[in-house]
């Protein structure tokens, strides 16, 4: 299921930056998503270690500069965005960034051209503290007796603090804070650095499955049955299980455990109302899912297994940003050229190639002790300097290799597209360095917003 408005129309015609044209691929368009007051949440996600941060960030920045009120939510643990956006630190409350300029387009009136909006945006950015939003739901959700008795639960401590999935089930808890509170005209999403990128989605379920478990009963029915009743059931009912409970777990957090889940009763249909309404808000016309991904066999095909989950679910793709995509302004001359060139350098004898044939010199070098390299040309001119030649050499041989790697990143993008020819891609430069600031950040997001792709493309 793709977004009408991230879709631009076909180009025909070769790019003027001498790119080829977009015509077996389909471009995804950032600026009319970015723009579409409907569009209120944007969730990029994807692979660990694919620019899901980055891309993140630029798109929110290049959002507020569009006029947009955004605030950035990331689960990433790097703080890179705090530093790119030149905030000392981030925290589980949004921050304002400072440095946001107003790049909207003017029209011949002179009013900004951004659908009616005159004022203009902000930037706000945001790192989920895991523990703070359980400790926040607790608060909201429990008297104060019963939140105390909650907070200070020895197991409700280790659970909050790094319970495997809390993250990303706190990741929509906090997302579904942010949209009640309707502060925002654009929410945009850095999932998790899980293994999988479908933790995100699977989060809630999962957290359905474990409060409705058998062991969850089996730690409620004491409280359930209360008094001594319910310490005779469970002596008599349940004690072989409490037993194996109590000898793997330990006898003093077996306690903990029952203490927590009792006092947790009555907040668990809470749990799962706010992760269900968290689920139909990702399905929303207004939500729309970028998936992240290096043009790398592993990182896509997490990007076609996500993209064959969003379907599936009926969640709204926007499209593929593929990072870190290397070019070459040479890319007319291929590997094997390059290579042959560096040879016809290394070997003195060989002074060209044509038509894939070695013409080669062999000047009469007889009564002198001086190779054809060392010698002057037959014009009289000096030889080429050796050094020089050893230098092209390498240098064609490094271009060989750039194109070998670009000529791989180009299949494997391809062989994604052949099977996902609906989706729309949007291809972003690899950068010689990091990104560190908003200058950066903002290099970004217009390479994102630029309809051309950084591999070569074969025309239709």
């Amino acid at each position: 299921m793709t977004s009408d408005p991230a879709a631009a129309p076909h180009e025909s015609a070769h790019a003027p930056d001498g790119h080829r044209a977009i015509n077996s691929i389909r471009p995804l368009a950032i600026d009319p998503l970015l723009d579409d007051p409907e569009t209120r949440i944007v969730v990029c996600c994807g692979a660990g270690g694919v620019g899901k941060t980055t891309t993140a960030a630029a798109l929110g920045l290049r959002a507020a500069e569009r006029g947009r009120k955004v605030v950035v939510l990331t689960i990433d643990p790097a703080r890179r965005l705090a530093q790119s956006m030149g905030i000392d630190s981030l925290d589980n409350t949004p921050r304002r960034v400072k440095g946001i300029e107003d790049r909207r387009e003017v029209s011949p009136n002179g009013s900004a051209e951004d659908g009616g909006r005159r004022a203009g945006g902000e930037l706000h950015a945001m790192m989920l503290d895991m523990k703070r939003t359980f400790d926040e739901i607790v608060e909201a959700h429990a008297d104060p007796d019963r939140a105390s008795a909650i907070l200070s639960n020895p197991f409700y401590q280790s659970l909050s603090a790094g319970f495997a999935g809390t993250q990303e089930y706190m990741a929509m808890e906090k997302l579904g804070q942010l949209r009640s509170r309707d502060e925002w005209d654009l929410i945009i999403v850095d999932t998790p650095p899980s293994r999988s990128a479908l933790d995100f989605l699977d989060a809630p379920k999962r957290l359905g499955s474990f409060l409705d478990g058998k062991l969850i009963r089996v730690l409620l029915a004491p409280a359930k049955v209360g008094g001594r009743a319910g310490m005779k059931f469970l002596n008599v009912g349940m004690s072989m299980m409490t037993g194996a409970l109590g000898k793997l777990l330990g006898g003093q957090l077996l306690k903990d455990v029952q203490t927590f889940v009792a006092a947790m009763d009555s907040m668990f249909g809470g749990f799962r109302t706010r992760a269900d309404a968290t689920y139909k808000l990702l399905q929303a016309p207004g939500t729309a899912f970028l998936v992240v991904a290096a043009p790398e066999r592993d990182a896509l095909r997490e990007a076609a297994y996500f993209v064959e989950r969003l379907a599936a679910e009926d969640m709204p793709l926007a499209g593929l940003v593929l990072n870190r995509v290397h070019g070459s302004g040479a890319a007319q001359l291929s590997a094997e050229r390059a290579l042959a060139a560096a040879e016809n350098l290394d070997e003195p004898r060989i002074v060209d190639q044509m038509d894939g044939k070695a013409v080669r010199n062999s000047p009469d070098t007889s009564g002198s002790s001086e190779s054809p390299a060392s010698t002057g040309a037959q014009d009289g001119s000096p030889a080429p300097d050796r050094a020089v030649e050893t230098l092209t050499a390498g240098l064609l041989r490094l271009h060989a290799e750039r194109m070998r790697l670009l000529s791989r990143e180009q299949r494997t993008r391809d062989r994604f597209t052949a099977l996902h020819p609906e989706v729309a891609v949007a291809e972003v430069a690899a950068l010689p360095g990091d990104v560190h600031d908003l200058a950066g950040l903002r290099d970004i997001g217009d390479r994102l917003a630029t309809v051309r792709p950084e591999l070569p493309t074969t025309d239709d």
